[in-house]
């Protein structure tokens, strides 16, 4: 006999994973779970039951799974997402359901697939994760997403909440990785980098410092995967709430944009522990704010706020601190809808203006232009706006 135990869940919503994505809310009917070791059994598809089997048989090598996997009768994934609680300690189980829904082409389905799973009276998410060339991982520093409608945006958020993200070497060398990662990933047409509503990222790790020697730091490459964040190709949009000082706000200065949640707060406080930036912040921060305001925060280690952060050119805006990521990823959205070559190009235009006189970046800039006039995606852009249609860019 199966020790079981009866359960209500409510599945909020579902998608297909085709190209036609459909939204869906559905509810199973009851849920049973057994303390039973993983026995197969093996039910008649035809006939709409559920069955429970060895997953490697029917789940293709680019799906993983996380805790459950729900299929359709065909065997097409469906991603979904549930929370529900089960009041019981220390439950090794298998699930099975026992309820069926109809598509709305009418086909009937209703099959789980499982493994076993320790609980002890806490909220499991269920959900599949189809993975693509990037495939999801656990960081230990970095919780990485990904956002859009079209799922083209990467979220990449800074994860060391108790120590208000400082950026550790490991942190560091993790996010190169990634955005080097991401960099190659043929699906992702813009990042958006943000931390914690208390802190984007509140400097580098001084305790991981504070013993350095300078043959060290010097020998040892110090710092050295920082420099891997601006050599990023892809735009990199910073959603900067809390604080963002000394290599914080030099990380921020390394992305492209940076939007500001309205508490945020910027500076280079680095004189104040007898140092000063070694991450880009005397050299990045007078191109945007100007010399003078640039030496007075450098020299006192002054804060200024996400307002005054705005009004000197430092952030391209403000936004409620709830609302800042949200805001960051339509702005990256509209960036990915266009050509991916082509923003490049135009980025990697704009940076030349930081390095060059402005005769060698005018003829930078025109040759990349003319480079422009090689590519199919100007062709398409150019017949699209002459015939009123939106451009289907390939980036090529």
């Amino acid at each position: 006999m199966l020790n079981e135990w009866i359960f209500d869940i409510q599945i909020w919503y579902a998608f297909l994973s085709n190209k036609k994505k459909r939204r869906i809310v559905f509810e199973f009917e009851h849920l049973v779970v057994s303390t039973v070791s993983s026995k197969e059994t093996e039910l008649d598809i035809e006939n709409q039951n559920t069955y429970l089997h060895k997953p490697s048989e029917y789940i293709p090598s680019s799906h993983s799974i996380n805790e459950y996997i729900l299929y359709w009768y065909k065997f097409h994934p469906i991603q979904f997402c549930s929370c529900f609680t089960i009041n019981r300690n220390r439950m090794s189980f298998l699930a099975r359901t026992f309820s069926q829904f109809i598509t709305r082409s009418g086909t009937t389905a209703s099959t789980l697939l499982t493994k076993p799973h320790n609980v002890s009276a806490l909220a499991l998410r269920l959900s599949s994760t189809q993975q693509s060339g990037n495939e999801q991982k656990k960081y230990d520093y970095l919780l990485v997403d990904v956002k859009g409608k079209d799922s083209n945006i990467a979220l990449v958020q800074l994860n060391r909440p108790k120590a208000l993200n400082a950026l550790c070497d490991g942190l560091m060398k993790e996010l190169s990785s990634v955005l080097e990662s991401l960099d190659r990933d043929e699906k992702i047409g813009c990042i958006v980098l943000t931390g914690s509503t208390r802190a984007f990222a509140a400097g580098a790790d001084i305790r991981e410092m504070q013993n350095n020697t300078l043959p060290q730091v010097v020998g040892g490459g110090f710092l050295d995967q920082w420099s891997a964040v601006s050599k990023i190709k892809k735009p990199i949009i910073a959603a900067v709430n809390g604080f963002a000082l000394g290599g914080g706000c030099e990380l921020s200065m390394m992305c492209d944009i940076i939007y500001a949640g309205e508490e945020a707060e910027f500076g280079q406080p680095e004189i104040i522990i007898g140092t000063i930036p070694g991450a880009g912040g005397t050299q990045r921060l007078p191109r945007y704010v100007g010399k003078s305001k640039a030496m007075e925060m450098v020299l006192t280690g002054n804060r200024i706020k996400a307002k005054e952060a705005y009004q000197i050119g430092l952030v391209s805006a403000v936004f409620p601190a709830n609302q800042l990521v949200d805001e960051a990823i339509k702005t990256a959205e509209k960036i990915a809808s266009h050509s991916r070559i082509v923003v490049q190009l135009a980025k990697e235009a704009v940076n030349a203006a930081f390095e060059t006189t402005l005769a060698e970046g005018n003829r930078f800039e025109k040759r990349l232009f003319h480079t422009t006039f090689g590519l199919a995606d100007r062709k398409e852009g150019m017949t699209a706006f002459i015939e009123k249609r939106k451009p289907n860019f390939t980036g090529q």
